[in-house]
């Protein structure tokens, strides 16, 4: 019982020991374990980059909120590669939410298939004039519509003519004394001669002993009366005009190629097309002729097929329509192509946005390239792209907007500009809380500088509704672009307390009705950013009261569908920007702004 104590007290001193070992194994270095714990929490710290799941382009070097959205950052992955910093990050949610599709470039043959439309016209070569050899009063006319058929020496007409009757007389008289006068003689019948008289007709006379009142006009071609010139009764003088006939037996056909497709079409091109007359009918021929010079009114140029006129089914203004596989040029190498959606054009030049992939995910970078002609769904691109990078093809607005909202390069900004923040006053897209001018009526006092800065807009701003009134859509645009670049020049400090919270309301919605100015397709486009420029520089004038003369502020109720529309001017007189040379004096006075 003893030695079964003992043994137990020996093992509770034993585990006792033990247990004091550990700990101090455990425990005893644990303040310089956990120091040595934090300095290298403290230096992964340092080296972490926080940035926005929604704002990627947001960096800090410790963690904080996003100053656009308020969302906390996260940790970025330091594994991942960098972003471009003037590219705009979209995630693959972002990129099929906002319709976005890339395509890789490639290289081909440039050919586009063009579709011209045209006429038939009579060969102008084979068109003649029938002329009377002989002058006086038309007897008879054998010939008396057009579109007759006549063959050569066909009679088409018959002449009286007193000077023939006295020259018939004479040459009776000649053969009188031919033996005697042989010269005489020959004088009298070469003077028939002249007359265009054969031989056999001035023997034919001297035969019969009776001059010929009526003498027959003959055809001198075979074709068709396209043109009489003369009735019944008319007097004419010698080579005077009588019909036109025409030969149809080749005819032209001649297409109109306008100035964007000139590069394309060339002399000894191949060319189908068809009749609408004429169906299952395919004719083919080359092109011949290229007019030289562009028509002005029509802005087209004639190219000419020659196309022999079988069985006479082509007849002259028949309306045609043909096609054409155009090659840019005969040895022209492969080119970089890429669809129409991938370009966006501001006027001044044209963008792209190339994808690239990281570490970090997709970006687009905005790339500016030289556009070639245009293949109908696509253009040439001859600087800018090369073969195999990807591009956007589709949601390339998007990817515009995104840039615009980061600051990073995009259409209307190359070279970026200011993040746009919850407090970006000149970057708001919505036009809700704008007030329209029939809702600010209250005036403001501002500086004499103030008003000087805000004269140039209201004088570009006449000048657009001029160009308007004119329907002059270029003259239009160069004054959008003087009015954009006198708006960079204010400086908003001008304007302070209540005047700065209006200039920036009314200035933000007519900076953004111009932004798109340059690249207007139609007067319809620059009409409508113009109602919406109006209404708030209808508002800038009755708060600002910005010109020494009184502003009328006129009213077309017709505009936008009978809901009306404004305008200012500086006359009484209505001259109305949103109808032009169509309704140039609509509308009415509905205030003057003193």
């Amino acid at each position: 019982m003893n030695i079964s104590i003992k043994t137990l007290i020996t093992v509770a001193l034993a585990t006792l020991a033990g247990g004091l070992l550990l700990g101090w194994l455990f425990f005893g270095g644990s303040e310089n374990d956990t120091k040595e714990e934090h300095n290298h929490a403290t230096e992964v710290g340092s080296e972490t980059t926080w940035t926005c799941s929604m704002h990627p382009q947001i960096r800090s070097n410790e963690p904080g909120s996003c100053p656009i959205c308020g969302m906390d950052l996260i940790p970025l992955d330091q594994d991942q590669g960098e972003v471009n910093a003037m590219a705009v990050s979209m995630s693959p949610t972002a990129m099929q939410l906002a319709n976005v599709s890339t395509e890789v470039v490639g290289r081909m043959r440039p050919i586009k298939s063009l579709r011209l439309n045209g006429k038939v016209q009579a060969d102008e070569r084979l068109i003649f004039s029938q002329a009377s050899h002989i002058p006086g009063r038309v007897e008879k006319l054998m010939v008396n519509f057009t579109g007759e058929y006549v063959t050569k020496g066909q009679p088409i007409a018959y002449i009286y003519s007193p000077d023939l009757v006295t020259t018939q007389e004479e040459l009776f008289e000649a053969v009188k004394i031919k033996n005697s006068q042989p010269a005489l003689y020959q004088a009298a019948r070469g003077k028939l001669k002249n007359w265009k008289l054969t031989d056999r007709q001035i023997d034919n006379i001297i035969s019969s002993g009776e001059p010929i009142d009526q003498f027959p006009i003959n055809a001198d071609i075979s074709g068709y009366v396209t043109e009489k010139k003369v009735n019944l009764g008319d007097y004419i003088k010698m080579g005077q005009s009588i019909y036109e006939i025409a030969n149809l037996s080749k005819v032209w056909v001649l297409f109109d190629v306008y100035e964007s497709d000139m590069a394309w079409v060339k002399k000894g091109n191949t060319m189908k097309f068809t009749v609408a007359s004429l169906p299952g009918d395919e004719f083919e021929g080359l092109i011949t002729f290229i007019d030289p010079v562009m028509n002005q009114k029509t802005r087209v140029a004639k190219a000419r097929l020659e196309i022999a006129n079988v069985g006479m089914k082509l007849k002259p203004e028949m309306f045609v329509s043909g096609a054409l596989e155009a090659k840019l040029s005969a040895g022209s190498p492969e080119a970089v192509i890429i669809p129409k959606t991938a370009v966006m054009w501001t006027g001044e030049r044209s963008v792209v946005y190339v994808k690239q992939t990281s570490g970090s995910g997709i970006s687009f970078l905005m790339r500016e390239v030289k556009l070639g002609p245009a293949l109908g769904t696509s253009y040439i691109i001859e600087e800018g792209l090369q073969q195999g990078e990807e591009i956007a093809v589709n949601g390339t607005f998007s990817i515009d907007a995104a840039a615009q909202l980061a600051g990073k390069p995009s259409m209307m900004s190359p070279e970026g500009g200011p993040v746009m923040t919850g407090h970006n006053h000149g970057g708001s897209t919505t036009t809700a809380s704008i007030p329209s001018h029939k809702q600010q009526k209250k005036r403001v006092n501002i500086s004499t500088k103030a008003k000087e800065a805000l004269r140039p807009l209201f004088i570009d701003y006449l000048k657009i509704k001029e160009a308007l009134v004119n329907d002059d859509l270029e003259d239009a645009q160069g004054s959008a672009a003087l009015f954009q670049d006198d708006f960079t020049k204010i400086n908003m400090s001008l304007f302070t307390g209540q005047s700065h919270e209006i200039w920036m309301d009314y200035s933000s919605e007519a900076k953004e009705a111009m932004q798109h100015a340059a690249h207007f397709k139609n007067i319809g486009e620059m009409r409508k950013a113009f109602q919406r420029l109006s209404n708030s520089m209808i508002g800038i004038a009755k708060s600002f009261v910005p010109l020494e003369k009184d502003i009328y502020v006129q009213h077309c109720p017709m505009v936008d569908n009978n809901r009306g529309a404004d305008w200012l001017s500086l006359s009484d007189e209505i001259q109305n920007p949103y109808f032009g040379a169509d309704m140039p004096t609509c509308g009415e006075i509905t205030e003057t702004i003193k």
